[in-house]
């Protein structure tokens, strides 16, 4: 290789906001860090109005290449009940050829490819191009440990996880209990699980795992995936670095209503407002609505909340359509709110239809808190700007998220769903918002104050000299240089 060109790396992402916003991130840094060339494939959903604007927002020729890649129709191979994993699955898996067409074709080779975890099958593609192939994991290393220990499970446990009572141990990290497991692994019978397994046996088969979270956070879970003594290590067989957290910045161009939504924002006193909102795939249902909205009224607290129309199908109903016109219409977004609700609120509280500018709302000095999905990406972006969580996990690896943030990190606090009613009830949701935010509250101070501590933290690991930081420059120099992450421990190891 040319060491006078700069190295070129190609990321893949998946369909979805929640895929797709991580893997840009991951690109940028590439790009101002280390002056790589960066391509990037995304594969785009069908009906998101809101992933067309991500993309248009993103695509700066000028810093680098985005090609999006149409996502092929698979209507007719699965049926409309299929889970969200296993279209996902199945969608990046029609788009190979695509893929492959792409990569053969780039006007300058490509050093390196990096795939997000629903991507791994892609992997063979840069095995063919002898370059060097990373998978992104944008979650956090237990959500990885889990996944890495998985293959082990399946063979170890009988009958359907969510079944049993005592919690699945993970040699190294923290076990997970059967009511926080992710999605694929709720029922092994249905296809999304096998889709699971599958993509985790091809781990492996990359050079080396990228996880967006930093050494201070997790210490004990990283060490469990690197530490060659350690039975996880030894099942992943390829190294692991800690990234992160890379997360967005605030949007350089705002519109008119986001130029609005922060004038309200400043009149506001600082700490005071909640904001609510479920990520760009989230969906709860009508009764839930309904509850929010009494709950956010009883609080007496002021607040921020995106409203999406609510839907009696899966918690990730509006995973490929966030921002398209099955949602709420402006002039209707009080239609599925108790009635009188938007005029008794006027003066406390601001609805934004579908989607927000959630890093510019985030980093606003008057938002004291945060009741959110637990998504990864917005847990991050909460955290490294200071923000505590009140955390209400709906599908995904989120019941993880939630379970560490509350329990291990001290960072949230988590909702109570009733039993008899399948939702979070109004009481429990002002209640909860008033401790957080309330002035007469004792606002968890205890707990602001850690969320404080996790950014300083989170800064340093980015800064240059961090853990982070010095990460992605390791890969940056084996990519650069051509050779194998194992090859360039060693001729580190042998310096030392």
């Amino acid at each position: 290789m040319d060491l006078h060109k700069p190295a070129h790396v190609v990321l893949l992402s998946s369909p979805g906001l929640g895929h797709l916003i991580p893997i840009i991130e991951l690109g940028k840094r590439f790009l101002t860090h280390h002056n790589f060339k960066v391509t990037i494939l995304a594969i785009t959903s069908q009906t998101s109005h809101t992933e067309s604007q991500i993309l248009q927002s993103a695509t700066n020729p000028s810093l680098y290449t985005l090609i999006q890649i149409p996502s092929p129709n698979i209507s007719s191979l699965l049926p409309p009940s299929a889970a969200v994993c296993s279209r996902i699955f199945l969608t990046v898996r029609l788009s190979l050829p695509s893929i492959k067409s792409i990569l053969t074709n780039l006007p300058v080779p490509p050093s390196a490819l990096i795939v997000d975890i629903f991507g791994t099958e892609a992997l063979a593609l840069a095995q063919q191009l002898n370059i060097s192939k990373f998978v992104y994991v944008a979650s956090h290393a237990w959500f990885l440990s889990l996944l890495v220990y998985s293959p082990v499970l399946d063979k170890q446990i009988e009958g359907q996880y969510i079944d049993k009572k005592e919690p699945f141990e993970i040699p190294g990290c923290k076990p997970v209990r059967p009511e926080d497991l992710v999605d694929p692994m709720l029922d092994r019978n249905d296809l999304q699980y096998k889709e699971y397994i599958a993509s985790v046996e091809n781990l492996s088969k990359s050079d080396a795992v990228l996880v967006n979270t930093w050494d201070d956070l997790q210490p004990k879970e990283l060490k469990a995936l690197n530490d060659g003594d350690c039975e996880l290590s030894g099942l992943l067989k390829v190294p692991v670095f800690s990234v992160g957290p890379l997360v967005r910045q605030t949007e350089s161009e705002t519109s008119q209503d986001t130029e609005l939504m922060i004038q309200w924002l400043n009149k506001q006193p600082n700490e005071s407002v909640i904001y609510v909102s479920f990520g760009s795939g989230g969906t709860v249902s009508y009764d839930q609505t309904r509850e929010i909205a009494f709950g956010l009224e009883l609080s007496k607290q002021r607040f921020v909340w995106v409203v999406r129309a609510p839907t009696g199908e899966a918690a990730d109903a509006a995973f490929f359509t966030t921002g398209s016109n099955n949602g709420l219409d402006e002039n209707k977004i009080g239609k599925h709110l108790p009635e009188g609700f938007l005029q008794r609120i006027k003066n406390v509280g601001l609805l934004v239809n579908e989607w927000a500018p959630q890093v510019t709302i985030l980093k606003h000095p008057s938002i004291g808190g945060f009741v959110s999905h637990c998504g990864w990406g917005s847990v991050l972006e909460s955290l490294t700007n200071g923000v505590p969580i009140i955390a209400w996990p709906l599908y995904a690896e989120q019941k993880m998220n939630a379970t560490m943030l509350a329990e291990e990190l001290g960072a949230a606090v988590k909702t109570t769903v009733m039993p008899t009613k399948n939702v979070v009830g109004r009481e429990e949701i002002a209640r909860l918002v008033t401790n957080l935010v309330g002035q007469n509250g004792e606002s968890n101070h205890r707990m602001r104050d850690r969320v404080r501590e996790i950014k300083v933290s989170a800064e340093k690991a980015l800064c240059q000299g961090g853990s982070s930081y010095n990460a992605l420059s390791k890969m940056a120099k084996v990519i650069e240089r051509g050779e194998s992450i194992c090859a360039s421990k060693n001729v580190e190891a042998n310096k030392g």
